[in-house]
């Protein structure tokens, strides 16, 4: 007999902390998973998954989880990226910005193109292949729902949504653990250093020993939570005249903007101000937020769902996860400069590729303090997924789709 359990909000934010701390004991016992940079809350959320799929198998019992705290964690995290981003920064990622756009796109195609070599292999219709390429791994869970109707509707495939869900979870978890082992390949492979090491860091404070934290106090932190609770209010503003003027946009892109506004006239109207940007407790509370929020998704993942689609799911998905790996180390690593920063988007893009935004900056976030800070990729990175994707892949995957 099978039943759902409902875990409320608060209940499931309090077993998020408690699976990210589970994460952080683990990696410190392993010295394995440190040395593959895999990010903490991967480690704890990946073996919450397996417990809630163990429930479910042997019990029929299904959790499913209010993630209404996750979604609020997923905002404060992008206002804090926004408000660490300086312009001369932004002006100096305008190549590099450029390039990893053009990547992204073929990315894309090559995604879908894999997805519908591999949907028609296994006797699916050919353009079902954008839910086993770019729908639901760049695009993730929300684009895969969103287009599977559509998939549905043209090609009369039957479950076309569960489908997509299923490849999107599964991406998830491969994207959580390909970053580390790539970032880890290309800067001891090539011997690479961060330009600028002793910059402070955007997100998280270094693993190595150091006197950072007795720059955290009770004053620091709480000037940092009301800038980020500015840029959110300011975001959340902004959002909804971007949708009184017929657009839509997740609330996490317009409180980066904001966050980007804020952070950059603070300096200018209150030059003598205590600062806020690229402090410790802004990293702190930014890696708070983000590891939270990836304990969250990946405890809530429904692995089961992996299992109804057997041998063709895990054929398509090697072969994504293989050509994502080798796309970073041949094409993106050399194109975006091969140095320190290009290795650092490599792990992130490796899980931007695979699975989702903040599990590439989660990726890259586990390098940057293990190697050296890498401001700039902390901001080129997320404005590609945050204004570019969504259009490319739409476009894309219309093209297939009506084909």
């Amino acid at each position: 007999m099978e039943f759902t359990l409902d875990i409320p909000g608060f209940m499931a934010a309090t077993l998020g902390f408690a699976v990210y701390l589970m994460g952080a004991e683990i990696n410190a016992r392993a010295e394995a998973l440190r040395r593959f940079n895999i990010p903490e809350p991967v480690t704890g959320g990946l073996l919450a998954s397996l417990v809630v799929l163990a429930l479910y198998l042997l019990f029929g019992i299904e959790l499913e989880f209010d993630l209404t705290a996750r979604d609020l964690l997923l905002v404060l995290f992008f206002a804090g990226i926004g408000l660490n981003a300086r312009l001369s920064d932004l002006i100096a990622g305008g190549k590099p910005l450029v390039l990893l756009l053009i990547l992204t796109l073929l990315t894309i195609v090559a995604q879908d193109l894999i997805g519908a070599a591999g949907a028609a292999a296994f006797g699916y219709p050919a353009q079902s292949g954008v839910l086993f390429g770019s729908a639901a791994l760049i695009g993730g869970h929300g684009t895969a729902i969103a287009w599977a109707p559509e998939v549905a509707q043209v090609t009369g495939l039957e479950g076309a949504t569960e489908l997509g869900v299923a490849v999107a979870t599964l991406g998830l978890v491969l994207a959580a653990l390909v970053g580390g082992p790539i970032a880890r390949l290309l800067i001891e492979g090539r011997d690479l250093s961060p330009n600028r090491p002793d910059e402070e860091h955007t997100i998280g404070v270094p693993d190595a020993p150091s006197e950072v934290s007795a720059k955290i106090d009770h004053l620091t932190v709480m000037r940092v939570l009301l800038y980020l609770n500015m840029a959110i209010i300011a975001g959340y503003a902004l959002s909804q005249a971007i949708l009184a003027a017929g657009l839509k946009l997740p609330l996490f892109v317009p409180c980066l903007i904001m966050g980007i506004v804020i952070g950059n006239l603070r300096p200018l109207l209150a030059p003598r101000a205590a600062p806020v940007s690229r402090t410790p407790s802004l990293a702190l509370i930014s890696e708070f937020a983000l590891g939270a929020f990836l304990a969250m998704s990946l405890m809530s993942l429904q692995l089961w769902t992996i299992a109804d689609l057997g041998l063709s799911i895990v054929v398509i998905m090697t072969a994504q996860t293989l050509f994502a790996a080798a796309f970073v180390i041949w094409v993106l690593f050399p194109v975006m400069g091969a140095n320190y920063r290009a290795a650092v988007l490599a792990a992130g893009f490796g899980g931007f590729a695979l699975g989702a935004t903040p599990t590439a900056i989660a990726n890259m976030t586990a390098v940057t303090k293990r190697y050296g800070p890498s401001p700039i990729a902390f901001i080129v990175l997320p404005l590609v997924s945050a204004f570019f994707v969504d259009i490319a892949n739409a476009i894309v995957i219309q093209t297939i789709v009506n084909f």
